[in-house]
């Protein structure tokens, strides 16, 4: 049996390259380039008919190891809490106070780029601690 060594993580969103850029700022991720016979991403969203215009954005990890985010454009907001999350993993290893400092500092960058820091889940005996977040259209994710 094959195994899969390359995915890609879609979101679903409103505001795909708001979104995706915010991503970019989060994991050190990159946008692509355009494609062939395009100077820009903005030349290639034009080509495009107004209603798809705007309508994805992407990011890709730059040393090609992590897996390409992607972001499409659909009617609804967001209304629950996501099936799935990413876990950005900042505090790997470390336990305790110095653990909480590493998450506070990055919380805070975070919250500066738009991010809503929803709740600290302290350690417990199974679990160091982590903080609960949203991006910038409400979706969560933990640094942990």
């Amino acid at each position: 049996m094959a195994s899969i060594k390359n995915f890609q993580v879609t979101f679903d969103c409103v505001e795909p390259e708001r979104v995706a850029r915010f991503w970019c700022e989060v994991l050190g991720y990159v946008v692509p380039p355009p494609p062939n016979g395009f100077a820009s991403w903005d030349a290639f969203n034009r080509s495009l008919p107004p209603e798809r215009q705007g309508s994805a954005f992407a990011c890709a990890d730059p040393t090609g190891e992590g897996p390409r985010l992607f972001f499409q454009r659909v009617p609804e907001g967001k209304v629950v809490k996501n099936r799935v999350h990413l876990d950005i993993r900042v505090g790997t290893g470390l336990v305790g106070e110095e653990r909480l400092a590493v998450l506070e500092a990055e919380c805070a960058r975070l919250v500066a780029l738009g991010a809503v820091r929803e709740r600290l889940l302290p350690a417990d005996d199974d679990n160091e601690s982590c903080i609960v977040m949203r991006d910038v259209e409400g979706n969560e994710f933990c640094l942990d």
